[in-house]
């Protein structure tokens, strides 16, 4: 069946792709095998001069890259242009660091002749999200093929013109043939692929359901993977905290890519104290907000990427009201084209709501009263989640202790927004998956440790 994308800022088609065939997966998957057999003896300076040649592509056209993230999921513009170039930090940063990263060594009271040397694993299965459509696949790709694995993307298909961009970026920069293969192919044909003796190992960005579901294809197959999946992410705001700061970061974390982001504010846990004070300025802060055409470089929040999300995120919002929470802003889908939702503010969320067990994908942003700071730290933690966290307090000491030893997440911030960076471990806990991307551990998650040894 063929493959439509949409603009989510009016409704209207953009364009429809064809779905590859079963022989042409096939063929695909052939091609991608007999490129690491060659790949992964290409020296590994030969693998990082790539990157920076992929690097310059990047930004050598960031606006048509940046554009067709706008068109397809309703990315605002400026937010798309960087989302690029960060894309070609990414890739800086490992042709400078993987080099060293990938070296072979020796570990302290080994026996003489005795080392470790790192080892591609094969063909790597890239299953990824819509949300950020260049940079999850370019902080996969660039490490994975530094290593010497080649890649097969599945990208989510409301980002299809983005997919087939990023296949063209590597061509253009001088990756050999089938080193880097874009697979235009529905969900449904995923198990298959997974049980494709020829694929070693797969990623998955996207919800925890799919998470279980690739899982367990993946664990029947005896195939490595790394997941990085849903967040519920706690911003807890402590009774010494800058309120203003406070507001000013929360409204940014909440609405920062449409507000879907695995890592975006989502549950503002405030301690009763200063809640009435935070609430009045948070509401100002996310009312200030310029909403509008994701072209337009003074747009601040677009339109949600698909109807059915929308759908989804009102529904959470109206059944939480039903239960007991209380609007403060917005909560209501507007009147005209496209998937917009406005920025909206939930007060007195408690347990039993949609809004405070369930992943809100959108501009819609849970207020959790807390009586005191151990009670504020105990909501935070009462999730499936565990992505990211934050805590603010004028205490620096007392933020870095509490986001080192009492907030379970795979990223802990104090007084700023979760995001990621190329040199940091990026990965959750819980049921926001496993495995880490970004950093060393970008590296070593695609590769096999050996132990050599020469008498």
């Amino acid at each position: 069946m063929p493959i439509t994308t949409v603009n989510p800022a009016t409704g209207r088609k953009l364009r429809t792709y064809r779905e590859l065939s079963t022989r042409e997966v096939r063929r695909r998957v052939t091609r991608a095998h007999a490129a690491f057999l060659a790949w992964r003896r290409t020296p590994l300076a030969q693998r990082a001069r790539l990157l920076r040649a992929l690097a310059r592509e990047l930004r050598r056209h960031p606006d048509d890259y940046a554009a067709l993230a706008t068109a397809e999921m309703g990315k605002p513009i400026t937010q798309a242009r960087a989302e690029v170039e960060k894309c070609a930090l990414g890739c800086d940063y490992y042709l400078k660091h993987g080099p060293r990263f990938l070296a072979d060594e020796h570990p302290a009271d080994a026996p003489p002749g005795r080392y470790v040397t790192y080892r591609p694993y094969g063909v790597v299965l890239a299953i990824m999200p819509w949300n950020f459509p260049f940079w999850q696949i370019y902080r996969v790709a660039a490490p994975a093929l530094l290593a010497g694995n080649t890649v097969l993307l599945k990208h989510a298909a409301n980002v299809t013109g983005c997919a087939l961009a990023i296949e063209r970026s590597f061509e253009r920069a001088g990756f050999p043939r089938g080193v880097f293969q874009t697979l235009v192919v529905p969900h449904e044909r995923v198990p298959a692929l997974i049980a494709d003796p020829r694929i070693a190992a797969l990623t998955l960005t996207g919800s925890s359901n799919a998470g279980r579901t690739v899982a367990a294809l993946a664990g029947a197959a005896l195939k490595k993977c790394v997941f990085e999946l849903g967040g519920s992410d706690p911003y807890v705001v402590l009774a010494d905290a800058d309120l203003a700061h406070a507001a000013e970061v929360c409204a940014a974390a909440r609405l920062y890519n449409n507000g879907q982001s695995c890592v975006a504010g989502k549950r503002f846990i405030v301690v009763e104290k200063v809640r009435a004070r935070f609430e009045k300025l948070f509401v100002a802060r996310l009312a200030a907000r310029t909403g509008g055409d994701p072209r337009a470089t003074v747009t601040e929040l677009g339109p949600l990427a698909r109807a059915d999300l929308r759908a989804t995120l009102h529904a959470q919002v109206r059944a939480s009201v039903r239960r007991g929470a209380k609007l403060l802003l917005g909560g209501r889908v507007p009147a005209g084209p496209g998937f917009y939702y406005p920025p909206t503010v939930l007060t007195g969320v408690r347990p039993g709501m949609p809004a405070y067990h369930e992943e809100l994908f959108g501009p819609v942003a849970a207020v959790i009263p807390a009586k005191n700071e151990a009670d504020a730290l105990r909501l935070a933690n009462d999730t499936p989640y565990g992505l990211g966290a934050v805590v603010f307090t004028r205490d620096r000491r007392r933020g870095e202790r509490i986001a080192r030893e009492q907030l379970d997440a795979g990223l802990a911030f104090v007084n700023e927004f979760v995001r990621s960076h190329p040199a940091l471990p990026f990965g959750g806990t819980k049921q926001s998956g496993h495995g880490r991307e970004l950093g060393l551990s970008g590296v070593r998650e695609f590769v096999q440790a050996k132990t050599i040894s020469v008498g």
